[in-house]
């Protein structure tokens, strides 16, 4: 072997090392991209003017506008705003757009938001609009799958199963006990004539009988003049706040006592707001309401 090929060998063998190095190093240093460098998630939102594509983060601070009262303590507005940004992460899956009403979330613009709050608009956007950025793209999952967010203004004490509201069997919405609802009876008086032609029942003699209850205190099914209804045909027939119902027949009214307001399947709004008021985070109030989930982003 000549010297020349014995020095080509020894800048080959002081070479490959570092060119083995620089390889890995290139390789190990990934530049994550800046924020403003990440596509945006943007949904179709289908109003009384037509359908708007908007970002969803500002689509957010629509929906908490909407759903929760602006007074609410920050964390309770937190859990809205993930339970919200679940909701519609889980609808789009299978639809093109979501409705800005109750069908699905009540979604408000800067306009809307302007008349509601009037002079407060201010203070009150910039609140909601902190929270919805805090929990930036945090949605909630059951076994890797954005879950079905339901939720709804106050229980009558107990949270109802996805199963009993809307025939859903879904492990992440069950029964629970919600103590943290106050102030949810609500008493209302309508004639009997009124009554009567809503259910499409004879007047002269009313009789209630057969009440039957599931476990969350809700009626299940009622006999009124030997017709059965379901608690949830009463609610919608009777424009109830619930199905957790008293009737009282007196001279010429009917009395109605209602306990909670909503279906009472999912998260307690003012039962958030409670759990808010002493000391729970958003994190753990969504944990309450919805069992063995867990908060990642999307």
């Amino acid at each position: 072997m000549n010297i020349l090929n014995k020095k080509l060998i020894y800048i080959i063998c002081l070479l490959l090392p570092i060119t083995i190095i620089s390889f890995f190093k290139k390789e190990t240093n990934f530049i994550m991209p800046k924020k403003e460098e990440i596509e945006e998630t943007r949904l179709n939102v289908k109003t009384s003017e037509g359908i708007i594509n908007i970002e969803l983060e500002e689509y957010i601070i629509g929906v908490v506008a909407g759903e929760m009262p602006a007074l609410f303590e920050k964390e309770a507005l937190k859990a809205q705003a993930i339970a919200a940004r679940t909701y519609a992460i889980n609808y789009l899956k299978n639809n093109p757009n979501i409705k800005s009403t109750t069908d699905n979330q009540v979604y408000l613009t800067n306009s809307e938001m302007h008349q509601k709050w009037q002079e407060d608009y201010p203070k009150y956007y910039n609140k909601i609009k902190d929270c919805v950025l805090e929990t930036k793209g945090l949605i909630m999952y059951y076994e890797d799958m954005p879950i079905k967010a339901y939720y709804y203004a106050m229980s009558n004490g107990y949270t109802e199963s996805s199963l009993n509201a809307f025939n859903e069997e879904t492990e992440y919405l069950n029964i629970i006990p919600s103590p943290f609802d106050e102030d949810n009876q609500e008493i209302s008086t309508i004639s009997k004539e009124t009554f009567c032609q809503k259910l499409n029942i004879n007047c002269q003699n009313i009789s209630i009988q057969n009440i039957k209850k599931n476990e969350s205190n809700r009626i299940s099914t009622i006999e009124i003049n030997s017709k059965k209804f379901t608690g949830l045909e009463i609610r919608e027939l009777l424009g109830l706040r619930s199905t957790d119902f008293t009737i009282i027949i007196l001279n010429n009214n009917i009395e109605i006592t209602t306990k909670g307001y909503g279906h009472g399947v999912g998260m307690s709004q003012y039962g958030a707001n409670n759990m808010a008021k002493e000391g729970y985070h958003y994190d753990e109030i969504l944990k309450y309401y919805y069992q063995n989930i867990e908060i990642a982003s999307i």
